[in-house]
This record gives structure tokens, sequence and C-alpha cells, in this order.
């Protein structure tokens, strides 16, 4: 159901700044015309097919009018009843085509690049090894769609697995694609490191941030300690060589990114600062959120990053994503990066409640 109340106020809005940018008041003021000229922008094309509906509706009344004045047999009655069955269609496209304007509103970031980070959790060298296993994922995923992948730092466990690893995607819609995995992922199997061939459960946790531009994030200088230190461990392509790994902590937030994986400090530290700005620019939208929610009195389900959103569960032969209830039995296409039909499920519901949320806030 259309936000009717929502749709009349674009509409009365639409047709004041209409009527502002006629006057010579306005004309002479550039900064008042700029302003009023990007929400007009923003809003003529929802205004524009709302008309549109509320023509059509209209009309749909007048033919409903005339079939009930003659037969449904007659030749008028069957041309009245074309008609109206042409314009249910028009009315059908229209309250599409409105639908996603107002869901576009909410959906700023989907344009841009991102930057996830996969950290093993509960279940040891199995953990880390999910964790390179969802990478594999991630990336192939990427790939079939043309997008660039790029490693920011990796920490590797003992047995090839990943302690942590943060890679960034661009391309267009990267961020569209990849929004709703924040979360943690189960995995139920047998590991490569189990020798009694017992099933174990482990846990890996993704997160996943839009990347902010320069411009939107301003960072301080002042605000940030610094440090190099020589690359350690099975991660490090330069170990104990030379001090280039770079380590930031943004002393407002607290924040620490260390990057290593380049044998250029420089480059490490470019890494590090974008990753650093795209958790300060997520901050700042969770922020956000919060306080929307909480004017709203509700809880954004697939916002929630805090739970479980999916299962793989080999012995069973199946994935299920919590959050939508969907259940597929395919977890090796899955894993080999066959994204698309959890990831239309997972968009369809997210339309749907925003949808929904449009309707409730009247």
């Amino acid at each position: 159901m259309l936000p009717r109340q929502k749709l009349e106020k674009i509409l009365s809005r639409t047709e004041e700044i209409e009527r502002l940018l006629a006057t010579p008041e306005i004309a002479r003021d550039p900064s008042r015309t700029q302003g009023l000229a990007k929400e007009l922008a923003d809003l003529a094309g929802t205004a524009r097919a709302f008309r549109q509906l509320l023509g059509v509706e209209k009309e749909i009344q007048e033919a409903d009018s005339f079939l009930g004045e003659h037969s449904a047999d007659s030749e008028l009655g069957r041309l009245y009843q074309e008609e109206k069955e042409n314009l249910i269609r028009k009315k059908s496209e229209l309250e599409g085509e409105i639908e996603s304007a107002l869901l576009k509103g909410g959906d700023e970031d989907a344009h841009r690049n991102v930057i996830v980070e996969i950290r093993a959790g509960t279940g040891g060298e199995e953990a880390g090894l999910f964790a390179r296993d969802l990478f594999r994922m991630y990336h192939r995923y990427a790939q079939s769609l043309g997008l660039r992948v790029e490693v920011m730092t990796s920490n590797l466990s003992e047995k090839g697995g990943f302690k942590e690893i943060i890679f960034g995607v661009s391309g267009p819609g990267a961020y569209r694609r990849f929004r709703f995995e924040g979360g943690i992922h189960r995995v139920q199997r047998v590991p490569e490191t189990e020798a009694s061939g017992r099933i174990h459960t482990s846990a890996v946790t993704v997160v996943v941030m839009p990347e902010a531009e320069e411009v939107e994030v301003v960072i301080n200088p002042a605000d940030l300690k610094i440090d190099t230190f020589r690359s350690s461990g099975p991660g490090g392509q330069h170990v104990n060589k030379t001090d280039s790994a770079i380590r930031i902590t943004h002393l407002p937030t607290r924040l620490v990114v260390a990057c290593q994986d380049e044998k250029s400090q420089h480059k490490n530290k470019i890494r590090a600062l974008r990753v650093l700005r795209a958790r300060l620019f997520e901050l700042k939208r969770r922020e956000q959120e919060a306080k929307i929610r909480q004017t709203r009195r509700m809880h954004v389900g697939t916002g929630d990053r805090s739970g479980k959103i999916r299962t793989y569960n080999f012995p069973d032969r199946r994935v299920t994503d919590h959050r939508v209830g969907l259940t597929l039995h395919n977890p090796d296409d899955i894993l080999d990066g066959h994204l698309e039909e959890l990831f239309e499920a997972l968009e369809k519901d997210d339309k749907a409640r925003r949808m929904a949320r449009e309707t409730d806030d009247e």
C-alpha cells in the first residue's frame, strides 16, 4: 500500500517550489534558487508519477460508472471493460514506479564502493578456515559482476585460514550488492583440522561498510596516532625486514586500523586511512539510524549486525538465511560465489520492510 499522506505532501511541496522558482525574489537569489532546484529534482519524479496515478484512478472510476450504465455484453460495455483493464495495468505500473522512487531515498549509499571486514570468531583454526572460504566466496561473486577486489590487510592463521582480512570492492553498485552480508556467519561441518570426523560449529563475523570520500569524512591529522612496526606472522609479505607496517589510532573514537600487506609504508598508510574513514562513516551512519529507530520506536531487523544471520550446514547440505527464512541446498555452489538467489531474497525483503515503514510513518 502506498503512503498516500506522504505522497500528497510531496506533491504539495513540489507545486510550492515550482511557484517559488517563478517569483522574481527567488530568481534574484542564486543560492536559494540552487537549493530549491535541487529539492525539486529530488521530488519531481515522484510527484509526476503520483499526479498521473491520481488521473488514472479518476479514469477508472469513470469507466466503472459507464460500465454500470451499459450491459457487459454490449459493444460499448466491452469497450469500457477493455479500457478499464488497460487503466488498471497502467495504475499498477505507476504504483511500482512510485514505490521505487520512494525507496530510492533510503538507498543513498547503494552506488558506493564497499569495505568488508571478515574475522574468525569461535571455533579456533576452523573459524579461520571458514573466514578464508567466505573471502573466496565474496571474491568470486565480485569477479562475476566485473567488480574489483583489493585486499587492504590480512592476518593468516597457522593452518592457512584468516584470523582477519579486510578488503575493498569497487565498481558500480558494490555496496548495494554486499550490504546485507554484515553479521555472524555460522558453519557446521567436519573441519580439515579434525581427524576423528566430528562435526564442529564455528562462527565468523562480517562487517560491511560503504566507503566514504575524503570530503565526506574529514580526518584531523592531530587526532591520529601513527605507529610503524615490522610485519609479523604468516600474514606479512615483508616479514621482519623493514618497518613498513602501519597502525593508526583515531584518538577521539579509539578506533585502531593496522595494515601490513604492502611493502611500502606509504601504501599501507593510504589503505589504513581508507579503512578508518569507512569505519568513521559507518559509525556516524549507525548513530543516525539509532536515532531514527528511537523516534519510530522500532527495530530495523536487516540492519542488526549483532546476531546470527546465516548458517552453512554441510552434513544436511543446506544454507539458511535466518532473516528471510530462506533455505537452499547447495552450500558448495554458494561458497563458490553463486549468491544471486540469496541476495535477491534479501533485496526483496528489504524493499518490503522499507515500504512498510514508509506506510507506518503516516
